[in-house]
């Protein structure tokens, strides 16, 4: 089982589409900062940094090197991750693991994405199989609508419906001040009068890009007990891979095999029966509203095809029985180095009841998860014991 591992402390930058104010190192720098003063550590203190990034989105190679400044690599052991959209939790449960199998006991975290620096889109055209696959699925935009048309087919989820999740999201960012797009009076219609990207998404049933950067502090129990009045525990941590064609998934995408094998996993490991019931908060990494309704379905917080039932119900509304992404979610912010950090670390927010205007009343275990290029997942389960 190894030592308990607690996240003690948090930072992040304001995110943003472009972060014009600052290079890459310095933006790294913000966050760090704001991480140690809320841990009140100095960097001697930290025993070493791991790092994610996805390098392609800035167009240059090792950026954290140019970096090293920024991130306090001064003679500190460091390692680098870069898994795709699941990065930030592949960093958190590396950090997780070495301080469990008792190689450290206080790691530093650190996901960052200056997507403006580069093309993030040329740099993901390539996901697609080149004769089969790349004329409609290159990139994000087309593997989404992909998945979502045949959802649509398979669940009868409406345009609507998509649009609810949209206007939730974009509202919830509104009480997090580092969110990206925050849209206090976006309406359903505004969303289906939005542009066509690739049918049926919209472009506001989709992420932004953005620039932005988080970190956390890691510690084993002893420290992470005089660190934080209330640590997020990490109970439980699970990652599935599933490497295919993209076409070859099982009802185009929407039953994400990846994330039904993690999420079962940590379920497992912590006693979740009934995740609707028995789940306080979750923080998931939807990257389109039609996404976010079939990973209801595929967590289990619904019956398969029920996850417009859901929105539509309002089960996952800040005030809902299960609040889903109370931070605004990826659809308001994504720097993708960071994005499924950001998760860990709002829903840390969460369990450590320092998420301000977003914070869900009496969080007790939530649930963070990272997917990346539709074929893995990550998933995290953070209590307060």
């Amino acid at each position: 089982m190894g030592r308990k591992v607690g996240i003690v402390a948090t930072g992040q930058t304001k995110h943003g589409s472009r972060r014009l104010d600052v290079n890459l190192r310095e933006l790294i720098t913000e966050v760090v900062t704001k991480a140690l003063e809320d841990a009140d550590l100095r960097m001697e203190d930290v025993d070493a940094v791991f790092l994610g990034n996805m390098e392609p989105f800035e167009g240059f190679m090792f950026p954290e090197l140019w970096s090293v400044e920024g991130w306090g690599g001064y003679l500190k052991p460091s390692v680098k991750f870069n898994t795709g959209g699941t990065v930030g939790t592949t960093t958190t449960m590396a950090a997780y693991y070495y301080v469990a199998a008792g190689l450290y006991d206080t790691v530093l975290a650190v996901g960052f994405e200056k997507q403006s620096d580069g093309h993030t889109q040329a740099a993901i055209t390539t996901v697609g199989d080149p004769v089969w696959e790349r004329t409609m699925m290159a990139g994000a935009v087309g593997n989404f609508a992909v998945m979502a048309s045949t959802y649509i087919h398979e669940s009868g989820v409406t345009p609507e419906q998509a649009a609810k999740v949209a206007v939730k999201a974009r509202r919830n960012a509104c009480n997090n001040e580092y969110a990206h797009l925050q849209m206090p009076n976006l309406t359903v219609e505004e969303v289906l009068a939005s542009q066509i990207l690739a049918h049926p998404i919209r472009k506001l049933d989709m992420c932004p890009q953005s620039d932005g950067a988080v970190a956390m502090v890691i510690a084993e129990e002893s420290k992470a007990r005089k660190l934080a009045p209330r640590p997020a525990w990490i109970r439980a941590v699970a990652t599935a891979h599933e490497q295919q064609y993209m076409g070859d998934s099982p009802k185009r995408l929407a039953i994400m095999r990846s994330q039904i094998a993690a999420s079962q996993k940590v379920y497992k490991a912590v006693g979740i029966t009934n995740p609707r019931k028995e789940l306080d908060v979750a923080e998931i990494y939807e990257v389109a509203t039609y996404a976010e309704m079939a990973m209801y379905e595929n967590l289990r917080f619904c019956e398969r095809g029920h996850g417009g039932r859901l929105i539509d119900e309002g089960v996952t509304s800040m005030t809902g029985e299960l609040p889903v992404n109370p931070s605004g979610g990826v659809l308001s912010t994504n720097p993708i180095g960071a994005t499924a950090m950001i998760r860990v670390a709002e829903a840390a927010l969460q369990v450590m009841g320092k998420a301000g205007k977003r914070q869900v009343p009496n969080v007790r275990t939530a649930l963070a998860t990272g997917y990346g290029g539709n074929a893995w997942t990550d998933a995290l389960i953070l209590a307060s014991n």
